[in-house]
């Protein structure tokens, strides 16, 4: 079963309902994030839930939320309560973001000798190509709504005795094929050297600012890492998900020996 924004949109759900046995093994529900009365029926019955949604462009006059980072706390909440109602569900597993995960120091100068579940990217830094470019709205808030929406998600593991056992899944700049029709906007970021997208460079920069390097994974190794979540007995808790962390000189070295017809400009 999957929710989704607008389930009658064929460029939204054309992609999915024409995967194998979808006509006999999909069910489709339309539900807002913002409105926790129709996802209910989506997840009663169910055992788990995959929470991979958030929102990312806030418009203020259409939302009861002052920004974004408020608006994906409340969509964490109405979805944990959601599988709390339900009666059935086991467990969330929440998509987070390994831009959540900074191993920065406190004070912002320099960086903690290991990145791992422990980090926690700090807010009340600014990050220099968070705000180049008029990108602020997207990539600030985005760097502080996935960092506080997960903070808020993984609470429920300490509600009624972690009845609602909460997993998350911090992961990398998500490379690898797709099957999209357009070019999806992790790989645009990631290949943003071959392509000369300052846009996507700009990205690039901002994960190795806020990590001190760039963690990657293949798209294959996120899809397993959530049946993974889903399969065990028992499992709760805060989980990187990443193969690799390269930096940006070293992304660009590599792309240069494999593809020596592109220029990658210094």
């Amino acid at each position: 079963m999957v929710s989704i924004y607008d389930a009658e949109d064929a460029s939204k759900v054309g992609l999915i309902k024409s995967l194998p046995n979808a006509d006999t093994k999909l069910l489709l529900f339309q539900a807002d994030i913002y409105d926790p009365n129709e996802f209910q029926p989506a997840i009663q019955g169910c055992e788990f839930v995959f929470h991979v949604a958030t929102p990312k462009q806030h418009i203020n006059q259409s939302s009861q939320y002052k920004d974004t980072a408020e608006a994906a706390v409340a969509g964490v909440r109405i979805i944990a309560e959601s599988c709390i109602r339900s009666q059935t569900v086991k467990r969330l597993i929440y998509t987070a973001s390994m831009l959540a995960v900074s191993p920065r120091r406190d004070d912002g100068v320099g960086f903690k000798p290991c990145l791992d579940e422990s980090c926690w990217t700090p807010l009340d830094v600014s990050f220099t190509y968070a705000t180049d470019f008029s990108m602020v709205p997207l990539l600030a808030w985005y760097i502080i709504s996935k960092t506080l929406a997960e903070r808020a998600v993984l609470s429920y593991n300490d509600i009624d005795n972690g009845k609602l056992e909460v997993v998350t899944l911090p992961c990398g700049l998500v490379g690898g094929e797709t099957l999209l029709s357009y070019l999806a906007t992790s790989v645009g970021v990631l290949i943003s050297q071959l392509t000369g997208d300052s846009f996507g460079y700009n990205g690039l920069k901002l994960m190795q600012e806020v990590n001190g390097s760039v963690p990657l994974v293949h798209i294959e190794d996120v899809c397993q890492a959530h049946i993974f979540c889903m399969e065990q007995p028992s499992m709760s808790g805060r989980f990187c998900c990443a193969v690799a962390s390269p930096n940006i000189n070293e992304i660009a070295s590599y792309f240069q020996e494999n593809y020596s017809e592109h220029k990658i400009a210094k």
